[in-house]
């Protein structure tokens, strides 16, 4: 199967200090699905990766094959995964405006039918966890349905190295259990999702809402 990990941070400044302390926790997550999962892709997600218009126009708001170059290759990206991580810090009480942005190019068809799971992170003791919870109403009305477990990682400068290997003085062990419960609750529904897929199309039973606002209007 395919993953894509989303990271929620565009900010190359600081503080916090190290700057891009998402980028730590993102690799964290990449690095233990390569080690425990061999068997699936995994891919990140940066958003300093990826050319946007300085003025919003989404994905779908484009004429078939006129979207810009970068926004297409993430909406295929997008439609051919069978999971996501979401990784974001806390901004008042709420996920990244990085990510945000970067999701709302891309209509809930496109992510519909698979599961996600939620990741934060801060510099201080709290772990952004405050941010998981709106996360959840986000992925949801995506349709890309979170998994019960969530992974919150307090003081991240002290717990992962740059390139996502475990902190010295850290648990490894401890770590991969908690990273692990997340993820393996993510790849049982990936696994089920994918299956019904096969069997129904899921977009073929119930129509996706695309240009027209009356798609969006009850009867009467």
């Amino acid at each position: 199967m395919k993953f894509l990990v989303f990271l929620g941070s565009a900010r190359q400044s600081t503080p916090p200090a190290p700057a891009r302390l998402g980028l730590r926790v993102a690799r964290a997550c990449v690095m233990h699905f390569q080690r425990h999962h061999p068997e699936h892709s995994v891919e990140l997600i940066d958003p300093l990766d990826f050319t946007l218009d300085a003025v919003f126009k989404p994905h779908f708001a484009y004429a078939r094959g006129a979207a810009p170059s970068d926004l297409q290759v993430l909406a295929e990206k997008i439609s051919a995964a069978d999971g996501y991580v979401m990784v974001s810090p806390e901004y008042n009480h709420t996920m990244s405006p990085a990510l945000g942005h970067l999701l709302n190019h891309f209509g809930s068809s496109s992510f519909a039918y698979k599961p996600s799971a939620i990741v934060t992170y801060s510099a201080g003791q709290w772990g952004g966890v405050r941010a998981a919870v709106t996360m959840r109403s986000v992925l949801s009305e995506l349709g890309c349905l979170p998994v019960s477990a969530m992974i919150h990682v307090p003081k991240a400068q002290e717990a992962f190295q740059e390139d996502g290997e475990v902190m010295a003085g850290q648990d490894a062990l401890r770590w991969a259990e908690y990273l692990g419960r997340s993820f393996l609750q993510l790849e049982w529904w990936a696994t089920a999702t994918k299956a019904q897929r096969g069997l129904i199309d899921p977009h073929k039973l119930v129509k996706d809402f695309k240009r027209d606002p009356s798609q969006r209007n009850a009867p009467g």
